[in-house]
This record gives structure tokens, C-alpha cells and sequence, in this order.
């Protein structure tokens, strides 16, 4: 049995700051997928066929942003809004013709997650039409509708044609309250605009209202944080995400640092290291508790059960996700997706089935358009990989999913968790502890790690 440190984590007195030396990268996974070619009489096959999937989702990508925040890097188009309009009218025409497909109408859907990019700056009119594109596939009548962006822009015309054609989950991404911070970052609003747009929107009766908060963003102090996590609290909102700021290449961050800069405030060019940012985690984490949020997931609380983060906890159980636009990401009768970024190839790819636009009867026999991008073999291990990823992103692995050869032989793994201050190990279950649910993503890529490094004979997942 080999055990590395990048599996274990290290021994320390402090395990929340030393287990592991950085979190390196957002998600944590393997693949025994490998890219395949799809002729256009199988991408036929796959939209006659039924859905085998107990769950599912529709991912919608909106790839345009008005502006590159400094932590980004993943900017693709800009904010024109002729360019937008084309892109739309094309999205919707293509939601239509999937939603009458065989495919789509075998099984309900239970989330809908519409991303960026930056979704809220479409019009009005054009989120209208988004909506009623999504509501004419087979949804669950507790669906989870989400729409991500920001609040600069989100004006009340574009709330209320939101919420009339079937949005009932916001995801706003504040990253900071902190005015020279957001600045620093490159967000628009200020701290007073930010609370009173959330105050407003949060008094809605049923809409879920979500935020995301950056930790160790260049110039945030814990100081700076510990009031975001207060303006958090208080700003209404249902729901609330911790992410830590990961150092990933191409972002303006990324780019100054090479030339020895820091993209701090005026007043400060802090830099939170890992050890600030793990105390920094550690505080809001804490904090929110202390408040009575409940955790739903080692980065997401809730104020209430109004906030249900389907799509979120959903998409990491390895669920059918349908995607749609340039650059989204999903899956097909298992096989993994990813649409390309190119908005010129993904408007050709649309081209052929433009005619459906004068026929509503021709497009009722259409199918969506193949576009470019990369189409992966089903990944044999998918669904007990999500076990863990699951168990491991909620806190919380519990091991009647797992048969018992399968637990004794992780055991020496969990057994160094214990003794390295990141989990606690029961007989039917392994809890993180706070330090655990920090570095739950390394945890995640060691456990990976040690199954290629120490493979079972038989890894069989309990029904």
C-alpha cells in the first residue's frame, strides 16, 4: 500500500493552514474518457433515444462580459449588444428544437443553470425569450431555475422579466462589498449600491437570491473580509458562497505578478497566502454557523430552505447535463461534452437549421445543431468517482454507498486524515473537519490519486 503526502496531507499542529501546501485548482477529478469522433447519423441516435438518467439538467452559456474582472480567466466576448442579440435569437431557436426532441421530453429536468460570461447583461426581452425556451422542455414542477451575473445592470425590467417566464434562483457574483476592492478587481458598483440592490431583491417571497465572496483577492485584509462575511449576512441574501481566490494563468493577477506587481487598492497591496486565506475560510465558515446558516456544501450555506442549490450539489453526482451555446459544458447518454468558445463556428454550426425559423412544423422535426467542440467516451468510473466527490464536497462520506472491500481498502487512507486533523473516521461514515472541508479539493484529487496509485480489483458500488 504506498501513501504519498499529496494523498495524506502532512502532520502540523495547524492542519488548517500546513495539511496541504496550496489549493491548486478549483475542482478535483480523473477521466478513463478519451475524445471520440460523433458522425451526424449517431448525434441522430442520441436525440431519438430516451434518457436512462435518474437526474437532470440543462446548462445554457451566456459568453459575453462587459468588462474582465482581474481574477478571470476565462473572458470570451464582449458586451456588444448586436453581437448578443444574434447569439440569443440562435440559443433560444436552439432550445426550442431540443426540447421537442424524443431526448429531452423521456424525462423531466431538474435544474436549469443559465451561466457565463455574464447572463444578466442580455435585454429584457431576451431573457423573456430565454425563459419561455426553457420552459418548453419537461420540467420538474420544483424546478430550479437559476440565472448567474452581476447586479450592476440588473435593473427592475430585467428582474421582473426574469421572474415572469420562470426564474426563481439568482446567483450574483459580489466577489467583495469592499468599494477599493471591487475596483481593484474590476467590478463596478459600490458597497452602498450593492446592499441596497440586495435588500430590495431579497425581499421577494419565494426567489432565492445567492451570492458569491472571493477570499484572498489582492488588497482584501482579513480586516476587509470579516466585514464581507458581516455585509453577507446582513445584505438579505438566501444563499452564499466561499470560493478562494486560486492563482490559475492568463488572469490580470496572474500577468502582474509575473512582472513583480500586485493588483491591490490604493490604500494596500495585501495578498492574503494560503495560511491567511485557510483563516480566512475558517472565519466565514464559522461565523455563519454561529448565525445558524446551514452548510450545504464545504464552499455554500443558506440562510433558509428556500435556497436549495440543486444544479450545484446535482452536477457533482455525475448527472445527465444537457448543454447549450458556445462553451458550455455537460453530458450525453454519458458521454462527456464540451462545445467550443469559437462564436463564429458556432453560428455556422447553426446555419442548416435556420430554415426551422420560417416553419414551426420543420422545426418540430429538426435536431439541434452538432457544433464544434470536443465529444468524450463514458468514463467507466463516473458514477463511483461521484461518490466521493459528492460525499467529500458536502462533508460529510457516507459508506452505504460504497461495498465493504472498498471502504477496508480506502481505510489507510482515511485512517492518515484522522491522524493529519482533516477528518474524523466511523464506522459507517467519514466526517471533514473544518480543516477538512478547506482542503476538501486536494483531499479529492488524493483520494484519485491513491486509487491509480493502488487500484482495487473490483470496485463495486452498493445499490
Amino acid at each position: 500500500m504506498i501513501l504519498t503526502s499529496t494523498m495524506t496531507g502532512i502532520a502540523s499542529p495547524d492542519p488548517l493552514q500546513h495539511a496541504f501546501k496550496v489549493k491548486s485548482a478549483p475542482h478535483a477529478g480523473r477521466s478513463g474518457s478519451k475524445p471520440i469522433k460523433v458522425d451526424s447519423n449517431l448525434w441522430q441516435q442520441w436525440w431519438h433515444t430516451s434518457t436512462t438518467a435518474d437526474k437532470r439538467a440543462l446548462y445554457i452559456h451566456i459568453p459575453f462580459c462587459r468588462k474582465r474582472c482581474s481574477f478571470c480567466n476565462f473572458f470570451e466576448n464582449g458586451a456588444k449588444p448586436e453581437r448578443i442579440s444574434d447569439y440569443m435569437a440562435s440559443l433560444c431557436q436552439q432550445l426550442t428544437i431540443a426540447a421537442q426532441t424524443p431526448l429531452a421530453q423521456s424525462r423531466p429536468f431538474d435544474t436549469v443553470y443559465v451561466g457565463g460570461g455574464t447572463p444578466t447583461d442580455i435585454k429584457a426581452e431576451e431573457i423573456a425569450a430565454l425563459g419561455q425556451a426553457i420552459q418548453q422542455f419537461p420540467l420538474r414542477k420544483d424546478a430550479e431555475i437559476t440565472l448567474e451575473g452581476r447586479l450592476n445592470g440588473f435593473d427592475d425590467d430585467k428582474w421582473h422579466s426574469a421572474l415572469d417566464n420562470g426564474f426563481n434562483r439568482f446567483s450574483f457574483g459580489v466577489q467583495s462589498f469592499d468599494t477599493d476592492v471591487r475596483r481593484a478587481a474590476g467590478r463596478f458598483d459600490d458597497k452602498q449600491t450593492l446592499l441596497d440592490r440586495l435588500q430590495q431583491l431579497s425581499q421577494h417571497p419565494t426567489a432565492s437570491i445567492v451570492i458569491d465572496l472571493i477570499f484572498g483577492l489582492p488588497g482584501q485584509t482579513m480586516d476587509i473580509w470579516q466585514q464581507d462575511i458581516e455585509a453577507a449576512m446582513a445584505c438579505g441574501a438566501q444563499g452564499v458562497d466561499l470560493y478562494q481566490l486560486i492563482g490559475l494563468g492568463g488572469t490580470r493577477i496572474d500577468k502582474a505578478s509575473e512582472k513583480g506587481k500586485v493588483l491591490g487598492t490604493q490604500a494596500s497591496e495585501f495578498q492574503a497566502d494560503s495560511q491567511t486565506r485557510a483563516n480566512m475560510y475558517a472565519f466565514g465558515a464559522n461565523r455563519l454557523e454561529s448565525k445558524d446558516w446551514q452548510r450545504l456544501s464545504s464552499c455554500h450555506w443558506r440562510r433558509d430552505d428556500r435556497e436549495r442549490s440543486i444544479y450545484n450539489s446535482l452536477a457533482k453526482s455525475g448527472i445527465e447535463i444537457l448543454p447549450f451555446g458556445a462553451g458550455a459544458g455537460g453530458s450525453i447518454h454519458g458521454h462527456g461534452m464540451m462545445n467550443a468558445r469559437d462564436l463564429s463556428e458556432w453560428h455556422q454550426a447553426q446555419a442548416p437549421s435556420k430554415e426551422a425559423e420560417v416553419n414551426s412544423q420543420l422545426a418540430s422535426q429538426c435536431l439541434p445543431a452538432k457544433v464544434p467542440g470536443m465529444i468524450l467516451s463514458p468514463n467507466p468510473s463516473a458514477a463511483f468517482d461521484a461518490i466521493f466527490k459528492r460525499g467529500l464536497d458536502s462533508g460529510i462520506l457516507n459508506f452505504t454507498a460504497l461495498e465493504a472491500d472498498v471502504v477496508t481498502h480506502l481505510h489507510p487512507l482515511f485512517e492518515a486524515w484522522q491522524q493529519h486533523g482533516l477528518a474524523i473516521l466511523e464506522t459507517d461514515s467519514l466526517s471533514l473537519t473544518l480543516a477538512g472541508r478547506f482542503w476538501n479539493v486536494n483531499m479529492q484529487t488524493g483520494l484519485f490519486e491513491f486509487l491509480a496509485t493502488n487500484p482495487i480489483a473490483e470496485a463495486k458500488i452498493a445499490s
